[in-house]
């Protein structure tokens, strides 16, 4: 069984450790909304598809919770234009 995500709610962070590393979403909460605002994928995770769990748990979440997604993280935007069918609850952000 593969590790699941956390959401770290003290530190605003999904998190998902993989052997002795952890990768980490940040965000923010706004009244209704969600800020995603930092995708971090340690070099030893990348390419294993890391960062597209924690960004679908994230937006899992925010479903599961009624909050509005807010993209601000570059990675975070390439994937929903890669995945147009995952941006349900997403707002465009400046």
């Amino acid at each position: 069984m593969s590790p699941e995500v956390t959401n770290d709610e003290a530190e605003e962070r999904y998190e998902l450790h993989v052997g002795g590393s952890v990768a980490t979403l940040r965000y923010h909460l706004q009244g209704s909304e969600i800020v995603l605002v930092h995708t971090e994928v340690p070099p030893a995770l990348g390419g294993q598809g890391v960062g597209t769990r924690l960004i679908r748990a994230a937006l899992a979440d925010a479903r599961e919770r009624g909050l509005r997604v807010v993209p601000v993280c570059p990675f975070v935007k390439a994937h929903l234009a890669k995945y147009p069918e995952e941006a349900s609850s997403v707002e465009s952000a400046s």
